[in-house]
């Protein structure tokens, strides 16, 4: 794949060019191209002079960086307790179904990355499935595949 590096300096210029700066940076790119591609995290390196064993060493601590091309929604699933309990693995497996994809992949298309999450804290609106950024409570079976189209 051949990546267009072409939205860094953009990225760059909105904050300081010092390592103070790397995670917000990396927040950029994730949310630019949807992971952490490795030139760009080479070009972080070299832009803020920070070792690149440190840059790479923050982009695989965070859980919420990727080094893997996720799609374009990341549909996140609850699968803590009161989720579990409440029918998050039900959800889980429509969601599978209509998708094509078990937990942790991506489809070919690039369009959905279906991930399993332990807890997102917000057991009192079980189940709770995230898309992108925005919660959604009391999902079940038949509402799943609205959540599809939203986010």
């Amino acid at each position: 794949m051949n990546l267009d590096l072409g939205k860094l300096p953009g990225i760059f210029s909105r904050y300081p060019l010092e390592p103070e700066s790397l995670i917000a940076v990396l927040q950029d790119i994730q949310r630019k191209y949807h992971y952490l591609p490795t030139d760009a995290l080479e070009e972080t390196a070299r832009v803020l002079n920070v070792p690149l064993s440190k840059v790479f060493s923050v982009s695989t601590f965070y859980n919420t960086f990727s080094l893997i091309p996720r799609g374009e929604k990341v549909i996140r699933i609850c699968v803590g307790t009161t989720c579990h309990i409440r029918g998050a693995t039900m959800v889980q497996e429509r969601l599978e179904n209509e998708l094509g994809i078990k937990a942790g992949e991506t489809t070919p298309d690039m369009k959905y990355t279906l991930e399993t999450v332990a807890c997102v804290g917000a057991c009192a609106m079980a189940p709770v499935v995230v898309v992108n950024d925005q919660f959604y409570g009391s999902v079940n079976v038949g509402n799943a595949k609205k959540l599809l189209k939203k986010g």
